[in-house]
């Protein structure tokens, strides 16, 4: 299994993001995935760059690793043709190195328009419209199309990729799973769930699987479990909630209910690596084929510092080059 980086957009602003890259980099972390949101998820997290700005900077801050974005939602708030322009002009600059990471998004992000927020099914509906949509854009030349969801009229992307990149999409549940199987270039999820996985390659899915998760690495154990659970208790709402709830304060309010016990049992708090090297090994005896590791707060040098020589060489030794590079 393969450890990459996972850039926050909500926790930190592009030029903090830039920085990390290069230290990933540097540290021997073996690729990028970058969320993509309009808000953070509560305010405390304060940040929330435009994404597609940060991977042109990455691709000239960068020159090995590999960018994802984990996850673009290309179905309300910004159409799926935009996307797939986006997406082909960050492949061109990122010479082969970029990865389309896609999923049926939040109303955090999606209703800013005054758009219907759809129901599950529909949402997984239009994601398979979209991805319908990009590619047939990535083909070249002038295309049309006229679905339930969309419409293209006359478009064409000029500046394609030598390669089209892969198409990740994320999956929760045995519905968005399954649809992975059917129509993605591999799979991606923020749980070490070994049914998943299965559910996924049992339905014919190919490609990598990809997961991300968190830490919040410090000298210092209690401050480490108060700062991942001042700036990521939603991670611990249940169910639906993160799908449906519609701006920051409102995940503030339901995040009261997530206590720091809880928080630091889902996230490794701390100076004790074995905590750390427990969790990732979950990921890798799930199948997956590659993580993607935040550190939560604002001690990212000494974690660079520590997981290089800590962490790093139980994984990425014997690793010189990212699966999943194409489609």
């Amino acid at each position: 299994m393969r450890i990459g980086y996972f850039l926050s957009s909500e926790e930190f602003g592009p030029r903090e993001l830039i920085a990390q890259a290069r230290m990933a980099e540097d540290a021997g972390f073996q690729g990028l995935w970058i969320s993509d949101h309009y808000h953070p998820w509560n305010d405390a997290q304060g940040h929330s760059g435009f994404v597609w700005s940060t991977i042109g900077a990455l691709a000239q801050a960068t020159s090995t690793m590999k960018v994802t974005t984990a996850v673009t939602c290309p179905t309300v708030r910004i159409h799926p043709a935009v996307i797939a322009q986006a997406a082909a002009t960050c492949a061109v600059l990122l010479e082969g190195r970029f990865a389309l990471g896609l999923g049926s998004g939040e109303a955090l992000n999606e209703h800013i328009l005054g758009d219907h927020w759809p129901a599950a099914d529909e949402r997984l509906e239009m994601l398979e419209e979209a991805v319908q949509v990009i590619r047939t854009l990535w083909q070249g030349g002038m295309q049309s199309h006229r679905g339930h969801h969309y419409q293209v009229e006359n478009a064409r992307i000029y500046d394609l990729p030598e390669q089209t990149p892969p198409i990740l999409i994320s999956g929760f549940g045995p519905k968005a799973t399954s649809l992975a199987a059917r129509i993605g270039d591999g799979y991606c999820t923020v749980q070490p769930e070994k049914e998943e996985v299965k559910r996924f390659r049992d339905a014919g899915g190919n490609g990598p699987v990809a997961g991300g998760m968190k830490v919040c690495w410090s000298l210092d154990e209690h401050q480490a479990r108060a700062t991942a659970h001042r700036l990521w208790p939603n991670e611990q709402l249940p169910g639906e909630l993160a799908q449906i709830l519609p701006t920051p304060a409102h995940f503030e309010q339901a995040s009261e209910l997530v206590s720091e016990d809880r928080v630091a049992e889902a996230v490794p708090c701390g100076p004790d690596l074995d905590l750390h090297l427990q969790a990732i090994r979950r990921y890798r005896d799930a199948g997956f084929d590659e993580l993607y590791i935040q550190q939560i707060g604002p001690d990212q040098e000494r974690f660079f510092q520590t997981y290089a020589n800590e962490i790093l060489p139980h994984f990425n030794s014997d690793a010189s080059t990212l699966i999943s590079t194409t489609a």
